[in-house]
């Protein structure tokens, strides 16, 4: 995507996605168009390289249990467009993961597509439903931000989203949902175009959360994609295009990701209950959300509807096997850098 059309498509999203375009004056629309002006120049610099092929099997010193099955879905931060290497996509990182927390193999299949929206998880969850071996242990779906900077209006987009989760419910998958990423994290955006972008974002990662716990699903909240450290440190973050994550920014991205993902399948040693100490809580459903929509790393799970229980889940470092047996893999690619730490 060039550089024009992606500021333009954040300016125009925020704007019109975050129903804010009527607030603004004459005055600060042209603002606006000024920040746009300068966000070309600067967003999709650089060419990021197409997602390498992650699917396969990890973990396979872990002996003869039935492998765990693990599917990816969503748009290219799913696919993990940016990198080069196989063992620095999140689903690599992801699949390491898990087999190492539960100590059985994992097969992934990722049939996330790079510039996909909301309405083509449909496809999606067909094409993974075809499958002779029937539906997945569990699916993290990363999907939003291009239904803000495509302007797709939040009802369709979080329908669509409800209806993907809902056929994966229905047909025995666990559902993690990371939440639409904050667009105004994006280093070269300046404001105002930067709070619009924020406002657009959380609006619609809030919104997801309602859906996906009210279809049995469970969600993180990507936020500005873990905040401190991409914003403490966005040229190690972002990759060459200034748009997608870095090895970095991905392997921070999928250990927020992680324990929610070995939590839904049971595998993981924290209980899903209220730890006072770190500030978790039973709430509604809408407040959790909102609340999660501007924390990264929440998770928010339904407890007794229109309950919801809102989690802040430990990391700590976690050594993860490499690429997928039969090879893609590379033995110099990083290690992700935390996991979330149950003690």
């Amino acid at each position: 995507m060039s550089r024009a059309r992606v500021a333009r498509r954040i300016a125009a999203g925020a704007a019109y996605g975050g129903g804010s375009i009527g607030l603004l004056g004459v005055a600060a629309v042209g603002v606006l168009l000024a920040e746009v002006q300068l966000a070309k120049r600067n967003v999709g610099g650089g060419v990021a390289p197409l997602p390498p092929g992650a699917d396969g099997r990890y973990g396979g010193s872990y002996g003869g249990e039935e492998p765990l099955r693990l599917a990816l879905l969503g748009d290219s931060t799913a696919a993990g467009q940016g990198v080069r290497r196989v063992g620095q996509t999140p689903g690599a990182l992801l699949a390491s993961g898990l087999a190492a927390v539960a100590e059985r193999p994992v097969d992934l299949r990722n049939v996330a597509l790079p510039g996909a929206r909301s309405d083509d998880l449909e496809r999606q969850v067909s094409l993974l439903l075809s499958s002779p071996s029937g539906a997945p242990d569990v699916c993290v779906i990363m999907i939003g931000a291009n239904d803000v900077t495509h302007r797709m209006p939040p009802t369709q987009s979080v329908r669509c989203l409800a209806a993907a989760v809902r056929r994966l419910r229905t047909a025995g998958a666990e559902v993690v949902v990371g939440t639409c990423p904050d667009l105004g994290t994006i280093e070269p955006v300046y404001q105002p175009l930067r709070w619009l972008a924020r406002r657009a974002s959380r609006q619609l990662a809030a919104a997801q959360t309602i859906v996906v716990v009210e279809q049995g699903g469970r969600t993180v909240s990507l936020g500005d994609l873990l905040g401190p450290e991409f914003a403490a440190n966005p040229r190690e973050m972002f990759g060459v295009d200034n748009f997608h994550p870095s090895a970095e920014g991905y392997a921070t991205a999928a250990m927020a990701v992680l324990p929610t993902v070995c939590a839904a399948l049971g595998v993981w040693p924290e209980a899903d209950r209220i730890d006072a100490a770190r500030h978790e809580d039973m709430l509604p459903v809408a407040k959790a959300a909102a609340e999660a929509a501007k924390q990264a790393g929440t998770e928010v799970t339904g407890a007794r509807a229109p309950w919801a229980l809102l989690k802040y889940r430990r990391r700590r470092r976690l050594p993860l096997p490499g690429a997928p047996e039969g090879g893609g893999g590379d033995a110099d690619a990083p290690d992700p850098r935390t996991a979330a730490d149950p003690a």
